[in-house]
């Protein structure tokens, strides 16, 4: 009730008096303007209920909020008690389960492999014969081991050079020495840069002078293992080892300063995605094309020459520069965390 209406009825002398010098009818018009005043401040029946229904629907979401917090709060205890048992107690079961399947199957396999050294085995009596007699027929490659690497399994040796990739990868993440996001090194790459001046001082013209001779000599030579795989022993892999070495060779002669102008991180990254991206293209391409009997359309050319046996000598490279980036790189995370 508001003051107006409290004042109208704690001051009936005044309204009294009133009504004996103005008359009946003045007192009640003054009443019906008092009543009248009194509720227009009143919201409509129609505007309370709208606000007791949104006080309504405001309740239910905010007890929706609070029971969605408990749920979270119950499957968070859950979770870091009871939850976590069981789990642990899953996992066990699975890598019981898997590990008893694996064990099964590889018994089996090995129980039913012909005897070692037994003259009827088909790895004894097939697949060298098929190496030595058709060899060099089907792969163009006078040195039958990288024909047999490079072409009859070629995908095993992909499945090599993807590991080294991935171990290099993996070291890179362990040992490597970021930076700020400004390029300034931090105090990490700082003590190790200054160990490896004090342990390995770069002033020593004996060696010097000697990796200025050696690592063109060595570099050449593992470039020249690379692309005579295919005619003589040799192939990716010893040079892509040979080549790391010269590589190493001037790291230790000149410092990182100078080495990094041509071998940094991105350097790595660049050529052994693209090194073993050439390699699965090609070697998928020949194998649905070219497998038993079906022709591929690669020329195979003479036996012999440096160009030959078809997609041997670019997948030679190919392994060559994984391997050769993969040994640099892990030299390189190994004494200082980086390039």
């Amino acid at each position: 009730m508001s003051k107006r209406r409290s004042d109208w009825q704690t001051r009936p002398q005044a309204r009294i008096r009133k009504w004996f010098h103005e008359g009946f009818l003045a007192l009640d018009d003054e009443i019906i303007s008092q009543i009248s005043q009194d509720s227009e401040p009143h919201q409509s029946y129609e505007a309370l209920l709208e606000a007791q229904e949104e006080a309504v629907e405001t309740r239910k979401h905010e007890r929706t909020l609070a029971l969605d917090r408990l749920d979270q709060y119950n499957v968070l205890v859950w979770a870091r008690t009871r939850g976590r048992k069981v789990l642990s107690a899953l996992h066990v079961i699975l890598a019981l389960v898997l590990s008893i399947m694996m064990i099964f199957f590889l018994l089996e396999t090995v129980a039913l492999m012909p005897r070692f050294g037994d003259t009827q085995a088909p790895g004894v009596n097939e697949v060298s014969q098929r190496y030595i007699e058709k060899g060099l027929d089907e792969t163009g490659a006078v040195n039958i081991v990288a024909g047999m690497i490079l072409d009859y399994r070629a995908f095993d040796t992909l499945g090599e050079a993807t590991v080294l990739f991935l171990a290099a990868c993996a070291v890179l993440i362990l040992l490597r020495i970021d930076r700020n996001k400004d390029g300034s090194p931090v105090e990490e790459l700082i003590a190790a840069e200054s160990d490896d001046r004090h342990y390995e001082p770069r002033s020593d013209r004996i060696l010097q002078g000697s990796a200025k001779i050696l690592t063109p000599i060595i570099l050449l030579f593992g470039i020249y293992i690379i692309l005579n795989g295919h005619l003589s022993p040799g192939g990716g892999f010893s040079g892509g080892a040979i080549i790391s070495a010269g590589l190493i060779l001037y790291l230790n002669a000149f410092g990182f300063e100078k080495s990094g102008r041509f071998f940094t991180n991105k350097t790595f990254v660049m050529v052994s995605f693209f090194s073993l991206s050439f390699y699965g293209i090609a070697k998928t391409y020949s194998f649905y094309f070219g497998a038993n009997g079906l022709d591929s359309g690669i020329p195979l050319g003479t036996p012999g020459a440096i160009i030959s046996a078809g997609l041997i000598m670019p997948l030679n490279i190919a392994v060559g520069l994984v391997v050769a980036c993969t040994m640099y790189i892990f030299y390189a995370l190994f004494r200082k965390g980086g390039l």
